[in-house]
């Protein structure tokens, strides 16, 4: 029934999302705002059937064509091609000239999380329709609750005439999730009857999803650790990479449909925690046999569970004969354990680290006092899958006022006058002189989208990034593109401030770099009369921040290896571009910090220290931005290049013909 469900669904031809999108941040900076509605709404539309037609046509050719139980080589790549063939010509007749056009990873993050509606929020605003701007802006602040301004925004909403509580839908709600969600409110107002409607409902919601992220897993996958032109692996090897990391993909689609937008870790125990519902619900209105299925097969799930294992006894005794577990659930098991042992397999072939985790962990807050079936106690709790600690640093020491190393560096604020841990503010760090030289030099070296893999404004489209490496720059100084003199400046600062920061700290270990960048954020002329964004949002070095669940994930994507990070700041002549700690709620301030020239801010890297930058609303801020790890395994290789330059200058070698710098080692 789900795969029907999804085969029915309409595509027509469609515009390219990401045009229509260009065309509405282009119609928003004219301030054309119902041309920026009218554009924008027109890129969901077409992002979202997109998605749809891509879905039906991949499950419909893999209809079509199955893989035989028993089949020779011939056969399977038969099928594969026959496949792919239908693919192709079911999404070139459904979508059109849409199929064939490639859209670029930074359009797709954006829709992902959702900058089109922050766009929508503030059109409708001026448009006079308060209604539909509090929808777009309660969408885009479900998937980005960090963002202060939207939140005081959705305040000012609230008290404005004619929006009322139902305005503040969430237009990119999941199904599955919403309907769980109502139907845990109904549970707790003991309204079983309608609460086993949304949580069937929830049930049906839940397994169209699954089949959705599935088949969105069968496009081209990408082989960052390898560069294709060298890509030496036979082709039975190649395919079984390819397979292993749509396996991998599809493995993650339970993480990501127990994940709620805007949360960084999945619900604990999501998929059971339906059956567990719904056994006591069914209890509770004595619908016995309906009870005592979902009771077996939440145990398919937590085999021997003692809990459950009771209500299942007690199931059997009122009835006086047994059921069987759900066959959607079991069904949904037994192909899960097949792609488990698979992708196993395939990551021991390809020599990769994968590591299974337990995905139906945790108990559901039962309580144990009664001999009556169990229900679970409601709570939504959110826990990370993985056995990762939320641990801020595994290395952080507590300790701090050792010396400063350097006569012209004075303490401006320790810890305790910045409202938290491990955090430093310190003044003359560099002279004037120096600033006005590193200013220099970044305007002559740095490099639009440098070390945001070529983003020009990887944070906020109201800004430019441009930035440079340590190596870098002394190439440029060999070269006699830049100061050779002041090239060496950057080197020197960058070795001074970690010698700082390492005193300071009281560390008894080394400090290896573990990122080094110059860089300036430049505000975009007529960009700037309807900011509401950070010009970093918030976040911390390394883990993953979770604001509502007050928590900070030590787990990839993170830089989980940095242990303490600083910036020094090159000068002060911008308007806006203050530094803010927060708590980890990412909305309350902690302290702020006014960037000028030889101030420096150093901090530990983890959770106990989120930190971003309010909006550069005019002119240039430069700074040298550093980010340390006490672990050697990883120092940034740059570094240890650019050491064997210096050495090589120092002793007065020819150092462009001993070194060869491969631009694809930077960092």
């Amino acid at each position: 029934m789900v795969l029907l469900t999804l085969l029915s669904q309409p595509c027509a031809g469609l515009q390219p999302y990401d045009l229509l999108y260009d065309s509405a941040v282009t119609a928003f900076y004219r301030s054309d705002y119902s041309a920026v509605v009218r554009h924008m709404e027109a890129a969901l539309s077409s992002f979202s059937t997109l998605r749809s037609c891509r879905v039906r046509c991949r499950l419909s050719c893999q209809e079509q064509h199955p893989f035989e139980v028993h089949f020779s080589d011939l056969r399977l790549f038969n099928t594969v091609l026959r496949r792919a063939a239908c693919i192709n010509a079911c999404t070139e007749e459904t979508v059109g000239a849409q199929s064939m056009h490639k859209v670029s990873e930074d359009v797709l993050q954006d829709f992902n999380r959702r900058i089109p509606y922050n766009y929508l929020q503030l059109a409708y605003q001026k448009l006079k329709m308060p209604d539909k701007a509090a929808a777009a802006a309660h969408t885009y602040f479900q998937a980005n609750p960090e963002h202060v301004e939207m939140g005081q925004d959705l305040e000012q909403y609230k008290d404005q005439r004619g929006v009322r509580p139902e305005h503040f839908v969430d237009r990119e709600a999941r199904l599955h999730q919403r309907y769980f969600t109502d139907a845990v409110k109904l549970y707790d107002k003991g309204d079983y009857e309608a609460a086993i409607v949304l949580f069937e409902e929830a049930l049906v919601e839940y397994f169209k999803a699954d089949a959705e992220c599935r088949a969105l897993c069968q496009g081209p996958q990408k082989f960052e650790n390898h560069d294709h032109l060298r890509y030496r692996y036979s082709l039975h090897e190649l395919v079984s990479d390819h397979f292993t990391q749509v396996l991998h993909c599809e493995h993650e689609c339970v993480r990501d449909l127990a994940t709620r937008p805007g949360r960084l870790s999945p619900m604990e125990n999501y998929l059971p925690l339906h059956y567990d519902y719904l056994q006591f619900a069914y209890y509770q209105t004595e619908w016995f046999e309906e009870a005592l299925q979902c009771a077996l097969t939440y145990l398919l799930f937590h085999e021997g569970e003692e809990f459950m294992t009771e209500n299942v006894d007690y199931y059997r005794e009122v009835l006086e004969h047994d059921r069987k577990p759900r066959e959607e659930a079991a069904w949904y098991l037994r192909r899960h354990k097949q792609e488990l042992e698979l992708l196993v397999m395939g990551s021991e072939i390809m020599g990769a680290d994968f590591t299974e985790g337990n995905y139906w962990s945790g108990t559901g807050g039962r309580d144990d006092s009664s001999r009556i079936p169990s229900g679970t106690g409601g709570g939504m709790e959110y826990v990370p899958i993985s056995d990762k600690k939320n641990i801020s640093s595994a290395v952080l020491r507590k300790q701090e006022g050792g010396p400063l190393v350097y006569d012209h560096v004075r303490l401006v604020k320790n810890s305790a006058a910045l409202n938290g841990s491990q955090r430093v503010l310190l003044d003359g760090v560099i002279s004037e002189e120096e600033c006005s030289e590193l200013r220099h030099l970044a305007n002559s070296v740095t490099m639009a989208g440098d070390g945001y893999r070529g983003r020009m404004s990887p944070h906020t489209p109201n800004e430019k990034f441009e930035g440079a490496t340590v190596l870098k720059t002394l190439q440029y100084g060999y070269e006699g593109r830049v100061p050779l003199k002041s090239a060496r400046l950057f080197y020197e600062v960058s070795e001074r401030t970690r010698k700082i920061i390492e005193s300071y700290f009281l560390l008894n270990s080394t400090l290896h770099f573990s990122y080094t960048h110059l860089v300036c954020r430049t505000a975009i002329t007529g960009q700037q009369d309807h900011r509401n964004d950070l010009s970093h949002p918030i976040h911390a070095d390394n883990c993953l921040l979770d604001p509502e669940a007050n928590e900070c994930w030590k787990e990839p994507p993170a830089y989980t290896y940095r242990d303490y990070s600083a910036l020094l700041y090159l000068n002060g002549d911008f308007h806006g571009g203050e530094f803010i700690f927060t708590e980890m709620d990412a909305k309350t301030v902690t302290a702020s910090v006014k960037p000028k020239c030889g101030r420096m801010v150093g901090f530990s890297s983890g959770g106990e220290n989120p930190h971003g930058v309010k909006a550069v609303t005019n002119g240039q801020r430069c700074a040298v931005a550093l980010w340390f790890t006490m672990d050697p395994l990883f120092r940034e290789l740059e570094r240890l290049q650019a050491d064997e330059v210096i050495q090589a200058l120092d002793t007065q070698s020819v150092w462009a013909h001993s070194l060869t710098i491969n631009p694809k080692d930077e960092l």
